[in-house]
């Protein structure tokens, strides 16, 4: 569920025509009444907890027909399609997750103009000559099944490489491993995650989930580690690290173990992870697991050198602090602070290389600033970047290497990707695609501006449009947010999303608490029992775009996905009033029945548990099925579900379209789009998310009036 906007696809295409549209029976009401430390609530559409009924599967076939049919109707979608496309096929190439063997291989994936999803490619160094490695829209013969790589996964001699693979947006991972060569060996590993070779090259470790079926509650109960040998069947695997082999580390059933071997400092390190971004991390001595950072110790992230161990945390220091410990004594405890937390700055990220330490810090989730300390050295220098950066990010090999890319970008900057050398105090752009110029997006202005939201707490937000737009009240604008585990929107640069504002548009970003904008403390504020300040920032800010001209109540939409569903759903049920249209894209919009799905437990030290009294009234109070009122007359909706969805089931966004279609009282349409063949990014190839996209705005266009974005033909009803 952590994943934020461009992570979130979705698409169903139907050939169902406007003239032959007919919107759908509301879904009946069975009553079902479940108790919670004496509150009794009644679920009408509990009912749809069932996939596999058939009446629950026609209601959401016809809804999805009649949604697409009346996105197709809007005049202007087929021509924002085409934009976006065009934006997006400017580019000689997108090349991305790419992976920097020790002896400077590089494997990555490429989609090209026309290509739907990317493949995997190798150059042999940055200039070397690229060929292409694997291609897996031929992997499967099976025309129901579209598998796209998910990871990379060179071992350290780079001389063997496995590649995740996922069918239809299921995060189902099949790995497959081949030579240096590009020759596949025999096996392939199923529902297999987070590999990581051993020190031979022959082997790995890898987690496995339970079962392919999304909608089984035992899929990642207990998951464990297991060995496995190349050129062995996968039911051989040796069962490495788990509850079961472990059970002194006393591992809940809905955490995650991870075991890797790390070369630089000749460690086996195992993780037991969940969504409380705490770390615990063990160091194997002998044949036993030693305790190196408990989750009181609060670490986020680990990088090693030849000499030290360095820690991330936000222990008695919520903007985060960098420690280290000696490698032959890397416990946490034994750590010292080598970067002090920054008053006004958060360090989001650092890398280890031979050198020294390189950290990203950021202002306000919108200024980033790099910084370089040398080893033996006391004070970090910042690093001077060729433009004001919104968002850093770092990439490195390892830390037995002086090599560092930094990449950097704004709202309306490009990506650009630069190696640091530390002898020469400079930068060499080292882009991995040719660089493209995007003049219609030259008259972009990005605005940063601080809201007072509902409890005087100052909120930042992020605002985009054309330079030469009147603030008149009547802009079409939509807002974006997030706000949950602690996850930051930074400036990013996406042609897709900026094509909001090529029709006059505002886009708007508030950093909500509930992220990690403003550090542990924003993030602690937006959780649990505080997660009513993640919508009420939001409605302030709808609430300051008014007052300040940027648009009006029949202008401003606003969308979110996933936890995100949690920022708009909760937005609209309280203030249906401030919106004129909003989309919850596969979003978590029944959170009190959470526990009930597969990935729900996992999420409670997010957003709590109903077994504990208190967290369930937080899980009530974030419940936005739960607060749709009858007789209400709701903004225009579009809700968004992936049948094939491990992390939101389908059917919580199902059960709140059925619940807000039956409430509403206005003409505004309530759509339900399920796609039948993704999960929850989609099928995640370009069409996937220009479909998307191209339906959002088109959808909050014709509700703000515009008038290139009109029903052509009228619907039936």
């Amino acid at each position: 569920m952590k994943k934020v906007l461009c992570a979130i696809l979705f698409a169903f295409l139907s050939t169902i025509t406007a003239q032959d549209a007919v919107k759908p029976e509301l879904a009946p009401i069975k009553n079902v009444s479940n108790e919670y430390h004496g509150v009794s609530l009644e679920d009408p559409y509990q009912y749809m907890e069932d996939l596999a009924n058939p009446d629950v599967h026609v209601w959401m076939k016809s809804n999805a027909n009649y949604a697409n049919s009346v996105l197709n109707s809007i005049s202007g979608r087929k021509e924002l399609f085409e934009k976006m496309k065009e934006l997006m096929e400017r580019q000689s190439s997108s090349i991305f997750n790419v992976r920097i063997t020790d002896n400077d291989v590089y494997y990555y994936l490429k989609r090209k103009p026309g290509e739907e999803i990317g493949k995997m490619y190798k150059r042999d160094g940055y200039t070397g000559k690229e060929t292409l490695f694997f291609d897996p829209v031929n992997y499967s013969t099976d025309s129901e099944k579209l598998y796209t790589v998910s990871a990379i996964s060179p071992n350290i001699k780079g001389d063997k490489i496995a590649v995740s693979i996922s069918p239809n947006g299921s995060e189902n991972d099949e790995v497959i491993i081949f030579n240096e060569n590009g020759k596949q060996f025999d096996e392939t590993l199923l529902l297999a995650q987070e590999v990581s070779w051993l020190k031979s090259g022959d082997s790995f470790y890898y987690n496995r989930l339970n079962s392919a079926d999304v909608t089984d509650v035992n899929r990642q109960k207990n998951t464990k580690v297991f060995a496995h040998v190349i050129g062995t069947d996968q039911s051989s695997d040796m069962e490495y690290f788990s509850s079961k082999t472990n059970p002194e580390l006393q591992m809940d059933e809905m955490e995650f173990p991870i075991v890797y071997y790390d070369k630089v400092a000749n460690l086996e390190v195992a993780l037991v992870v969940s969504v409380d971004k705490r770390l615990k991390l063990y160091a194997k001595d002998s044949n036993n697991w030693k305790t190196i950072a408990a989750q009181k110790d609060e670490v986020i992230n680990v990088e090693t050198d030849k000499n030290n161990v360095y820690y991330l945390t936000f222990k008695d220091a919520p903007n985060y602090r960098i420690t280290k410990a000696p490698i032959t004594n890397p416990s946490f405890s034994n750590s010292e602070t080598v970067v002090n937390e920054s008053e006004n700055e958060i360090i989001t990220e650092f890398k280890a290389t031979k050198d020294g330490l390189y950290y990203v810090t950021i202002k306000n989730g919108v200024e980033a600033k790099v910084y370089y300390l040398a080893n033996n050295k006391k004070e970090a220098q910042e690093l001077k970047l060729p433009f004001t950066a919104g968002q850093a990010f770092l990439t490195n090999k390892n830390g037995d290497f002086s090599d560092i890319w930094v990449t950097i970008a704004g709202w309306t900057s490009p990506y650009k990707r630069l190696k640091y050398n530390p002898k020469t105090n400079s930068f060499i752009h080292e882009p991995l695609s040719a660089p493209v110029a995007y003049p219609e997006l030259d008259n972009l202005i990005a605005k940063e501006v601080m809201v007072k939201s509902h409890d005087g707490v100052m909120v930042p937000v992020s605002i985009v449009h054309n330079k030469d737009l009147k603030m008149d009240g009547n802009n079409p604008t939509v807002i974006y947010g997030y706000g949950s585990y602690g996850n930051s929107i930074n400036p990013f640069f996406s042609p897709i999303t900026l094509a909001f504002t090529l029709y006059n548009g505002v886009l708007v970003i508030p950093h909500v608490r509930g992220g990690g904008e403003l550090g542990d403390g924003w993030h602690k504020a937006g959780q649990k029992l505080n997660k009513p300040n993640t919508w009420k920032d939001a409605i302030a800010t709808a609430e300051y775009l008014i007052d300040e001209k940027y648009t009006n109540s029949n202008k401003l939409s606003i969308f979110g996905g996933s936890a995100g569903g949690i920022f708009v759903g909760r937005s609209i049920t309280e203030r249906p009033d401030l919106f004129t249209a909003a989309a919850p894209m596969v979003g978590a919009m029944n959170t009190v029945r959470m526990e009930e799905t597969p990935n729900g437990p996992v999420n409670a030290p997010e957003f709590g548990t109903v077994k504990d009294p208190l967290e369930f009234k937080g899980l009530l109070e974030m419940d936005s099925y739960h607060h749709v009122k009858d007789n209400t007359a709701y903004p225009a909706t579009l809700i968004t579900a992936g049948i094939n969805d491990p992390r939101v089931i389908a059917w919580q966004p199902a059960k709140f379209a059925a619940r807000i279609q039956t409430a509403n009282t206005s003409d505004k349409p309530i759509l339900f789009l399920t796609n039948f063949e993704g999960g929850h990014g989609g099928r995640t190839t370009i069409t996937d998310t220009l479909d998307e996209f191209s339906n959002v705005f088109s959808f909050f266009y014709w509700q703000s009036g515009h008038p290139d974005f009109q029903i052509k033909t009228p619907v039936k009803n």
